[in-house]
């Protein structure tokens, strides 16, 4: 799996990186159908507290498979969008074809 992760109005953070390479690497050894994996962070200003969104999105057979969260922290988004993604990656599972 290629993983790239881009930091969108911001400064690159290491520590969040690694941990998205981490976490996508579980997913990967999990669901080892998965192409590549792009990853996107972004600050914007949120008066709720929030605004650290984490945009995920897997390139696999069939669709591309995206999901997004804004939290408080961007480990609380990666986290929030890494479950996303694992449900959704469950449900193309059942729904792949095996081959004959």
């Amino acid at each position: 799996m290629k993983i790239s992760i881009q930091f969108e109005k911001m400064p690159t953070n290491q520590s969040i990186e690694a941990l998205a390479i981490k976490k996508l690497q579980k997913l990967y050894n999990k669901f080892d159908w998965i192409i590549t994996a792009k990853t996107f962070y972004k600050l914007e200003k949120d008066p709720k507290g929030k605004g650290k969104i984490c945009r995920i999105e897997l390139s696999l057979p069939g669709p591309k498979i995206v999901a997004f969260s804004n939290e408080e922290t961007f480990e609380e988004a990666t986290d929030e969008t890494i479950r996303d993604l694992k449900i959704q990656l469950k449900k193309r599972k059942g729904e792949m074809k095996p081959f004959a």
